[in-house]
């Protein structure tokens, strides 16, 4: 449900007009079966009727599905789709496994403060370097 919701926002969100909308999800396979159905089920899902869906798994996420997604979901395989450094997430780790020693004795609570304070840290030189 947090998935339909997030999806239905960022595709109405400033997107009058566009053809189409490309919905990268690591188990978008199994996420978008009963999509639609849920849409017209629920009071307040909605797309732009005008759009169509165009569905894919990043590649790092492919690799661990069954041989049919990576023809059905690839990438590659989508006229105009480009490539993606990375997904997200998996691009911190680098940088995450150098703290994970020290973290790894931590409490739960404590860790999770780390990785926020490290995560945001991580934004922060992001967002100010982002003109450079």
């Amino acid at each position: 449900m947090n998935i339909d919701y997030s999806i239905c926002n960022a595709l109405n969100y400033k997107s009058k007009g566009l053809p189409s909308g490309l919905v990268i999800y690591d188990i978008v396979c199994q996420w978008w079966i009963h999509f639609f159905r849920r849409l017209r089920e629920s009071r307040f899902l909605t797309i732009p009727e005008e759009m169509k869906l165009v569905t894919a798994v990043g590649s790092f996420h492919l690799s661990a599905h069954i041989p049919e997604c990576f023809v059905l979901f690839s990438l590659h395989f989508i006229l105009g789709a480009g490539q993606l450094d990375g997904e997200i997430l998996e691009t911190l780790w680098a940088a995450f496994n150098k703290i994970s020693s020290s973290a790894r004795a931590m409490t739960a609570a404590h860790r999770r403060e780390v990785y926020d304070d490290h995560m945001r840290d991580s934004n922060w030189k992001k967002l100010v370097g982002i003109c450079k």
